[in-house]
């Protein structure tokens, strides 16, 4: 059974956790961006995004002159591009007339910008035109257009408007003609993945198959030989790249073709985009092959190379993926950007085969390394998410989020899928429409239309902090349908009810959901309790950085230990396995607001001091009883720089 996900106009997120997050991104997420990418935030990495279009605008109009220079990163257009996406998510769902005009104005520069052909590009447009299109492996253009092209479908699903739109589909013309099979073309396809999976969301706006076809040539043609990218090398007689020695073609996923690409390599984000275009042309074309090499793909990223936070790409060489089972601790890179794209990956499997684990990952990478991303004033940002971190005596300041990266890739599009959460939340059956699913769990109110009846669905919860979901079915009239419910895997003993009358799940619990099938009455009610007590977590056995080490989680939240609440060298800290672990809730200073309290986890641990003095030493170290704490980890780093530390050392 498929899961089609449902409107983003069709749900509102309201109350709870991730209204928090909602708020935070229209009062001061989006804002302070747009004064960012306007340079008008001072200490923090000029961006020049707008500047940049409008110098293209005066190049175009025959105004430049010769100071005008671009500025930034190649790909630095694609900032604009993922902002415009998440501001156009806030429009669906809280309209604001003085924001939309904001908007308005973008799109004016960007179309005075575009030249004649459709090319749109201000790396380019700024500097040498005369070389675009020569280096497709690394200057970004096919990606800055995929994310500009997002952010055109979100606005006229948000506005009904067309220019933006209008724009990007130039763009897409320009670029379809440009690359091909046919005589003329060139064989080339984009060197970071992003585009393939936009043209997919173009053909389901437009109907067009000649953009589903082109998303499909680059899916296909990516790994073929002779490598499009060598041939372009020799072209332009470059005789070697940093990527040589960092991996080769792996690096872009062009080593071979993408079916028989069964291990995750190479650079992350690029390719967890591969799998969400892939997955998109698998479904849209039916392809049982592909879909099934996305499968294999998944079962290594998830079982193999995925932190417990959600994480994945595990070294800073490359931000990439390195081999099964490397997930080291303080070097961990696990880049927002690449939790991200894990969690719209698994979106997209989940929409051609149901299955709770899909939904579970989703949730692990969002409530864990995706909002790690962001402090909570909103203003600072991680782009990459260590799993231990020890200040640098020589770098103050070095394991804070910073106000803005030369490199910024991140901020935008954590702003972009906490604007689109609601599309997450739920789904509906396809083709049958007599199905409605329940992914995540939120404060939040969805309209479907099932069998032509208008059925409304709430949630009232404060999970992931409490155990109980409170839902409210409502159809028009009595309707007879299935309400799926995700059974979380690290929940062992759920329990649902409805009217008040517990349902039993042993046979209704198919793949991770629970499938309760009746005729549902206006303003039924059904309650599910998701016990969570303070678990450990362990790794596999092959995660040599966590042999011997525990974790700790509840419910969907991982926890770690801080210096703020556990004094420094957490190394030294030991977990014993027989500790009891309690739960108390805390209004911890600089992470919650007044009268605001979350869970903690709290055990008496073991630290361990040199029984010595300094240096080698033929005596043991002494064991001293400890008080630990642990908060959760997305919350680090917003009580200043100190040492953090998730997977312990546990003693038996």
């Amino acid at each position: 059974m498929k899961s089609e996900p449902i409107a983003l106009a069709n749900v509102e997120i309201a109350g709870g956790f991730w209204d928090h997050f909602g708020q935070l991104a229209r009062d001061v997420i989006l804002p302070y961006q747009w004064d960012v990418m306007n340079d008008r935030v001072k200490g923090v990495p000029k961006s020049g995004v707008i500047n940049n279009f409008k110098l293209a605008g005066k190049k175009k109009a025959g105004q430049a002159k010769k100071a005008d220079k671009f500025h930034g990163m190649r790909f630095q257009d694609s900032d604009l591009g993922k902002w415009l996406e998440a501001v156009a998510y806030r429009l669906i769902t809280h309209p604001d007339a003085k924001l939309e005009k904001t908007v308005d104005k973008v799109i004016d520069l960007v179309e005075a910008a575009q030249l004649d052909d459709g090319y749109l590009d201000t790396y380019y447009m700024l500097g040498d035109i005369d070389n675009r299109w020569t280096n497709v492996r690394d200057n970004h253009e096919m990606y800055v257009a995929g994310h500009m092209l997002e952010g055109a479908i979100a606005y006229f699903d948000a506005t009904g408007k067309r220019k933006f739109l209008d724009v990007m589909i130039r763009n897409v013309e320009h670029i379809a003609k440009r690359f091909g099979k046919k005589k003329g073309q060139l064989p080339g396809y984009p060197g970071h993945q992003e585009l393939e999976l936009a043209l997919v969301k173009l053909y389901r706006n437009t109907g067009e198959q000649k953009y589903l076809d082109l998303a499909k040539y680059f899916i296909d043609e990516r790994g073929q030989a002779p490598s499009y990218f060598d041939v372009e090398k020799k072209a332009r007689k470059e005789t070697k790249h940093w990527v040589d020695t960092a991996g080769g073609l792996e690096y872009f996923q062009g080593h071979e073709p993408v079916r028989k690409q069964d291990v995750a390599v190479g650079h992350a984000v690029r390719c967890m985009y591969m799998a969400i275009g892939a997955t998109d042309v698998a479904k849209e074309t039916k392809d049982k092959g592909l879909y099934k090499s996305m499968k294999t793909l998944w079962r290594n990223v998830v079982d193999t190379q995925m932190y417990i936070i959600g994480g994945v790409g595990s070294t800073g060489h490359g931000e990439a993926f390195s081999y099964d089972y490397d997930l080291p601790n303080e070097t961990s890179y696990a880049e927002t950007c690449a939790a991200i794209a894990l969690a719209i990956w698994a979106q997209r499997m989940q929409s051609i085969e149901v299955d709770g684990e899909y939904g579970d990952v989703m949730e692990r990478a969002l409530y864990n390394n995706i909002i790690a991303g962001v402090s909570r004033d909103g203003k600072h940002f991680f782009y990459a998410n260590p799993l231990a971190s020890v200040p640098h005596p020589r770098k103050p300041g070095d394991a804070i989020r910073p106000g803005w990266y030369e490199c910024a890739c991140c901020p935008p599009n954590l702003a972009r899928i906490v604007t689109s959460l609601g599309s997450y939340a739920y789904g509906q059956s396809a083709p049958r429409d007599k199905t409605l699913f329940v992914h995540l769990f939120a404060g939040s109110k969805a309209n479907f239309q099932v069998a032509g009846t208008e059925v409304t669905l709430t949630q009232k919860t404060e999970y992931p902090w409490r155990d109980t979901v409170k839902m409210t079915v409502s159809p028009a009239v009595a309707t007879k349908f299935q309400l799926a419910i995700r059974m979380p895997a690290w929940c062992k003993a759920p329990k649902v009810s409805v009217n008040g009358k517990a349902v039993s799940l042993a046979k209704i619990v198919k793949k991770g959901y629970a499938y309760i099938d009746r005729e549902w009455k206006k303003g039924d009610r059904v309650e599910v309790k998701l016990p969570m007590p303070a678990e450990r977590v362990y790794s596999h056995p092959s995660v040599r950085a966590d042999v011997g080490r525990v974790a700790l989680q509840r419910g969907p939240v991982v926890y770690c230990l801080e210096q703020a609440d556990n004094d420094d060298a957490l190394h030294a800290v030991a977990l014993p396995r027989d500790a009891k672990l309690t739960i108390r809730r805390e209004e911890l200073d600089g992470i919650c607001d007044k009268g605001e309290a979350i869970p903690v986890i709290q055990a008496t641990g073991e630290r361990l001091t040199s029984a010595d003095g300094a240096g080698l030493t033929a005596k043991a170290p002494k064991g001293k009883k400890v008080k630990l704490k642990a908060v959760p980890y997305y919350l680090w780093a917003n009580r200043g720089e100190g040492e953090m530390l998730v997977w312990m050392r546990e003693t038996l």
